[in-house]
């Protein structure tokens, strides 16, 4: 378990990387992406919640982040007053482009690395793990 933990340090670190520029977080571009892909639908951050396996208080913690600096713009939702829809400003739009491309290129090398095959053999395994901690 402590080599999973580890795998996942190591990715933080790179996605820190790919992702200073911008000053962002892992879960921070991973929004941004999420909410670039839903366009032109405006998204819940309940739904984010439910994608990425996380509570409604850390998503809401991000966006309150994004929306500081200038990336998302939260609306009421017009059929449900008491939540909130999401969309991309301007420069929330330029940044997840950069966001996406850094995260293709962080795949494009670890498939270089380990191989497309042993990647999704690995992917494999983990989502048994994570379903074993649901148990």
């Amino acid at each position: 378990m402590f080599a999973v933990k580890r795998a996942a340090w190591h990715f933080d670190r790179v996605a820190a990387e790919a992702f200073a520029e911008d000053g962002l977080g892992i879960m921070e571009g991973l929004v941004l992406a999420a909410v670039f892909f839903e366009a032109p639908r405006a998204i819940k951050p309940s739904h984010l919640a439910e994608t990425f396996s996380t509570t409604r208080g850390n998503v809401s913690h991000v966006i309150s982040s994004l929306e500081a600096k200038g990336f998302v713009q939260r609306k009421i939702d017009p059929s449900d007053a008491r939540a909130y829809l999401l969309t991309l400003n301007p420069p929330g739009k330029r940044c997840a482009l950069r966001v996406i491309a850094a995260f293709d290129k962080m795949q494009q090398g670890f498939e270089q690395s380990v191989g497309r095959s042993a990647l999704k053999n690995a992917l494999d395994v983990i989502r048994t793990l994570e379903s074993l901690g649901r148990i």
